[in-house]
């Protein structure tokens, strides 16, 4: 790095457009060089600072300047990953899991629709669940949660503010500043199917969410397989899994293969096959689920069957049913691609995917675990919302008592545990139960025959399997 550039970081405030320029410029050369020493450069930084460059003095006041009209563009943040230096070394393991240390982060979001009109300290209590409601107190009167409104008329943001009752508007940006805590993710690695120039082929861990979300970020797959890879890669997810799921996903390498296999999804010219354990015995013949599917809950991630929702068409199929335990491995076609569309689908018709957090949670649905589509809306929602849709599913007998130990330990490890730096209960680690759903993406191939890949069979799959028993 040039002595120029090392003093024009220690000169330039953040407020400076300019700044953003650098700022990409370094965090460009530290993702195409890794061994860069970036950290060298944070240290060196100055404390961010909001200033103005004075204007400077006009000269020739007798003469008129021609008038130019400037076009006023709102200034985006600088990418908070810069700002926030990550944890070294990013993962550790331990106990079969993949853990992150944590580490300062700073959340950045633009006002939402549902957020317009709303006390800061409203949303946040109502949103952002996993922190009790003294912690957000703490942290807008700390000003590490605050809002920056932005002058529609002016390039620069207007001074942050923080207060209880401070109202969030259209065009706000917030921002909380936090120690962060990730939840640790299975520690078994991402498989590689196949790969070439383009294209990757991976099995997917059950679990791990594809790209930052939430909680998520460093425990994701698109991270960790940035972290794994270095260089410069930048995986493109062509397709999407939930957390929840495994099995079979495409990160292209280049835009225009993101694009080509983005295209085949959408054209339906792709076809999709999956594993599922349900409830009870699913009838031998072939079954066509073709009812429509309507998110009726945004804020939870909540699917119904709805005449008014998206068109949805999948295929079943049994393929062994295991009477001493009462459950069915199905295989499931599906001709759409809609958000939960097999778990609704299986819900729907009576056979809920055994251990699904959601759709088989009798506290949420009933007794009859929402079969045709019965239950209030409205009812279900307030359910699901009170009690959290991460609460394990208690659907078999035999998973009761994994779920019964597992509570136990848990409970044993929340006692008097605080995080040293940030004095946030320390939650205990996620148990086998926790980390996926009996759902995996086993086969995609192209309707022509051009190409074909497919993952092993998830283990639960080949579980209580007779001799001489195959899928």
């Amino acid at each position: 790095m040039t002595p120029e550039i090392r003093q024009l970081l220690r000169t330039i405030p953040i407020s400076d457009p300019r700044f953003n320029l650098v700022a990409s410029l370094l965090i460009h050369t530290q993702n195409r060089y890794p061994k860069f020493p970036m950290s060298t450069i944070l240290d060196e930084l100055p404390p961010a600072e909001i200033c103005e460059e004075p204007k400077p003095e006009r000269k020739n006041k007798g003469i008129t300047q021609p008038h130019v009209k400037w076009e006023k563009k709102q200034r985006e943040p600088v990418n908070s990953k810069f700002l926030n230096v990550p944890p070294n070394p990013l993962y550790y393991f331990e106990d079969g899991l993949r853990k992150v240390n944590p580490y300062n982060f700073t959340y950045n979001t633009f006002c939402k629709e549902r957020w317009r009109g709303r006390s800061l300290l409203d949303i946040f209590a109502d949103e952002f669940r996993e922190r009790p409601l003294e912690y957000y107190k703490a942290a807008i009167a700390a000003g590490t949660v605050c809002v920056t409104a932005t002058d529609k008329d002016s390039t620069k943001n207007k001074p942050p503010q923080s207060g209880l009752d401070t109202i969030v508007k259209n065009g706000d940006m917030i921002s909380h500043t936090m120690h962060r805590h990730e939840p640790p993710v299975t520690g078994d690695p991402i498989g590689i199917v196949f790969e070439d120039e383009n294209i990757i082929a991976i099995s997917k861990p059950a679990g791990v969410p594809v790209h930052p979300t939430g909680r998520y970020n460093y425990n994701t797959v698109t991270e960790i397989l940035r972290h794994d890879r270095g260089d410069g890669f930048n995986p493109m997810p062509c397709n999407r899994l939930d957390r929840l799921t495994s099995g079979l996903m495409f990160i292209a390498k280049r835009r225009e293969a993101a694009d080509t296999f983005m295209h085949q999804l959408k054209s339906r010219t792709i076809l999709k096959q999956y594993l599922a354990r349900v409830i009870g015995e699913f009838p031998p013949e072939d079954i066509i689920c073709d009812q429509p599917i309507l998110q009726i809950s945004p804020k939870l991630g909540l699917n119904r069957v709805k005449a008014n929702g998206k068109h949805a068409r999948t295929l079943f199929r049994r393929l062994r049913y295991v009477p001493e335990h009462n459950y069915s491995i199905v295989e499931c076609h599906p001709y759409t691609g809609r958000t939960h569309q097999l778990r609704v689908h299986l819900q729907f018709l009576g056979y809920p995917i055994s251990n699904d957090p959601i759709y088989c949670n009798r506290k949420v649905f009933g007794i009859n675990l929402g079969k045709g589509g019965e239950g209030d809306d409205e009812d279900i929602i307030t359910r699901l919302n009170r009690m959290g849709k991460e609460e394990v599913a208690t659907a078999e007998q035999y998973h009761q008592d994994i779920v019964k130990e597992h509570l136990e330990k848990k409970a044993e490890k929340m006692t008097g545990e605080f995080c040293e730096v940030c004095q946030t209960p320390l939650y205990s680690d996620p148990g086998e139960h926790e980390l996926g759903i009996f759902l995996h993406a086993k086969k995609y191939e192209c309707q022509d025959g051009a190409w074909s890949y497919e993952t092993d069979p998830p283990k639960w799959a080949l579980e209580d399997m007779k001799e001489g028993e195959t899928l």
